[in-house]
Parts: C-alpha cells; sequence; structure tokens
C-alpha cells in the first residue's frame, strides 16, 4: 500500500528514511511524550509548515517558479476558515464551507496570477508575486470590520476542538484528552495525507513533465508540452496547499491577524525551511520543518542556560585571564542575540548543505 502511495518517490536513503520515521513517530506521540504546551505548538507548527513548505516546494523545486505570494495563499486560507466560523458559528461545516470558499478564491488568484505572469522571465513573475502579496496584506489591514485590522480576531472553533471539550471523563497515558489534543490530531492527519497526497502528483506523469519543465522549458516545449499551462496548474496546486495549512493554522491558533497569516517573514521561513531541507525532494519539508521549528523554539531557552553558566564561569575566576574571555562569551551568547546565532545556524547549513540536507544524505548514500 505504502509503495503505491508513494510510488518511486521513496526516500532512497536510509538514514533519511530512519530520520523522517523517527519525526514521523514522534509527532504522533508528541501529546504524550513532550509536556507542556509549548511543545506541542512547536509539534503543531511543525505540521502545518510540512504542508506549508511542501506546497511551495511543489512550485520551486518541481516547477522552478519563484513565487513570494505563498502567504497571501496562505492568509486566504486562513481568513476564509476564521470568518466563517466567527459569522456561521463554531461548527464543522463552517470550516467546511470556510474552506471550499477559501479554496475557490486561491484557485482563482492562482490562475489569474498564472495566466498572466507565467510567460514572463522568472524574476518578473517574482516581482509581480510579491507586489500582488504586499498589496493583499495592505488592503486585510485597512479594513478593519471585515478582518480585524492589525489587532485581528479572536476565532471560537467547534466545541469538540476546544480546550474545555474532555473526550475522555479521566487521564489516558496521564494525559487529558481535551479539545486541544483533538484539534492537534486533526492537524497531523490532514498534514499526512496532504503530504501523501503531494507525494503521489510529483511521482506522477505529470510531476515528471513539471520537473522536465525545470530543467529544459525550450526542450519540454519542443517535444509538445504545452510548458505556461503545466506551470500554472503546478502554481495552483501549490497555492492550494498553502490555503490548506492557512486552515490548519486557524484551527490551532484560534486567532486570525496579518502578522501570522501574511506576514513577509513567514515567506522568509518558508524559503530557509525550503533550502534547508532540499529543494525538489518533498522529503526536505519534514526535516527542514521539524529542525527549524525545533530551533527557533528552544534556541532561547538554550541560550539563557549558556549565557548564566558563563556568568557564573566568569564570577568563578574572577581577577584570572578567564574572567574577561568568559564574560564576552556570555554577552555573545546573550538571549537577547539568539537570531544572530539562528542566522549563523542557516548560514552553516546552507554553506555545508547546498543540496540540502535531503540531498546530501543521499548522495553520501550515491557514494
Amino acid at each position: 500500500m505504502s509503495i503505491h502511495l508513494l510510488s518511486n518517490e521513496l526516500p532512497r536513503s536510509r538514514r533519511l528514511s530512519v530520520a523522517l520515521v523517527a519525526i514521523v513517530l514522534l509527532l504522533a506521540l508528541a501529546p504524550f511524550l513532550f509536556p507542556g504546551a509549548r511543545a506541542i505548538n512547536a509539534a503543531a507548527t511543525i505540521c502545518i509548515f510540512v504542508v506549508l513548505t511542501a506546497s511551495y516546494d511543489l512550485m520551486l523545486g518541481y516547477t522552478g517558479i519563484i513565487s513570494f505570494a505563498h502567504t497571501m495563499f496562505y492568509g486566504v486560507g486562513a481568513y476564509g476558515v476564521g470568518l466563517a466560523l466567527l459569522h456561521r458559528g463554531p461548527s464543522f461545516s463552517s470550516v467546511l464551507i470556510g474552506l471550499g470558499a477559501a479554496m475557490l478564491v486561491s484557485l482563482a488568484l492562482a490562475l489569474l496570477i498564472g495566466v498572466f505572469s507565467l510567460r514572463v522571465q522568472a524574476i518578473f513573475y517574482a516581482m509581480v508575486t510579491l507586489a500582488i502579496a504586499s498589496c493583499v496584506s495592505v488592503m486585510t489591514s485597512q479594513f478593519p470590520e471585515w478582518t480585524g485590522g492589525d489587532d485581528g480576531l479572536t476565532i471560537p472553533v467547534p466545541e469538540f476542538l476546544s480546550p474545555a471539550f474532555r473526550l475522555l471523563e479521566g487521564p489516558l497515558f496521564d494525559k487529558v484528552i481535551n479539545g486541544k489534543v483533538i484539534t492537534y490530531y486533526l492537524l497531523f492527519v490532514v498534514a499526512l495525507l496532504a503530504f501523501l497526497l503531494m507525494l503521489r502528483i510529483v511521482a506522477s506523469p505529470f510531476g515528471r513533465v513539471l520537473q522536465a519543465i525545470r530543467e529544459n522549458e525550450f526542450r519540454a516545449e519542443a517535444i509538445g508540452y504545452h510548458t505556461a499551462a503545466y506551470r500554472t496548474l503546478g502554481s495552483v496546486l501549490g497555492a492550494l496547499g498553502a490555503t490548506l495549512a492557512g486552515a490548519m493554522l486557524v484551527l490551532w491558533l484560534r486567532y486570525l491577524g496579518p502578522d501570522t497569516t501574511l506576514s513577509f517573514a513567514i515567506m522568509l521561513n518558508v524559503l530557509l525551511i525550503t533550502f534547508i531541507g532540499g529543494r525538489g525532494t518533498l522529503y526536505g519539508a519534514v526535516l527542514g520543518s521539524a529542525l527549524y521549528i525545533v530551533a527557533q523554539t528552544y534556541l532561547i531557552d538554550l541560550m539563557k542556560w549558556a549565557s548564566g553558566a558563563l556568568v557564573q564561569g566568569a564570577a568563578a575566576q574572577a581577577g584570572s585571564s578567564l574572567e574577561p574571555v568568559l564574560a564576552l562569551l556570555a554577552r555573545l551568547v546573550h538571549a537577547d542575540r539568539w537570531s544572530l546565532w539562528m542566522g549563523v545556524l542557516l548560514v552553516l547549513s546552507v554553506y555545508y548543505f547546498p543540496t540540502g540536507i535531503v540531498g546530501r544524505l543521499r548522495a553520501r548514500r550515491a557514494a
């Protein structure tokens, strides 16, 4: 069954397979293995970013389309489901109606952008998508009566997804099964099914044509493929994936705002995760999302611990030649400089893994 689902898009590396299985198992058991709201929030964010990044890699890695409008479709999914829940009431039917409406809007936008822009060179297409995404972000802030503006909106969710809901009277393996846990597993299952579907797409004849266009567009067109149509359809599929990720986000956060859905910082995160994991692999979205989100979540705590230990070491070495060195190191690893060290880690990962983690693991197997 798994071979049929994955087709020939297998990991092709034993270490990669082990890493993927480990990540899936950890995500599947996260509510029971890692106590605390922070850990389950990190796991849910990984599930969301797997869908968001994999759908972007479907465009960039497999089609060669550079788009800066991916977070726009992410926002469409979030606002579609969020506004439906807010105005129609917190029911599962509202979620489905909001998701369906958001999918239709994303489909129309992606088709319009693709039809009118994909015939131009890649850099011009990227600039067009950046301009459109910026306009949508500004418009969202300018209509607070509909979108909540910069302050955002608190979104009600169906009762069985609310934290106050209890599925069981008592705990299961010392874990209370409340609406938050149910929401997490809903996100996990949706992310898993969406990822398997995208794997199937890239392994299909359609996916092979997209890769052929990426490698040599002129040759693909010469043998009879309508490259603009294929590229447009590829961008549409990527947009629909981002829309689904946005719907997952609003169910988890129960909040809707431009900073959480339409921010350009999210687009940068998606780009970084894509390059860290490896373009044109989809598996890179899983590894990249897991590593990036965990580092982003826990790097500050690690730096606080290291800075405190160095301060204590400097105090213990008072008067010696080591004191100024330890004091300098304590300032360098202070928690306020977490973004600096995150940048250093990203630069090192790109330098040592130019083809991404997945590409490096597959190259080692081939060697």
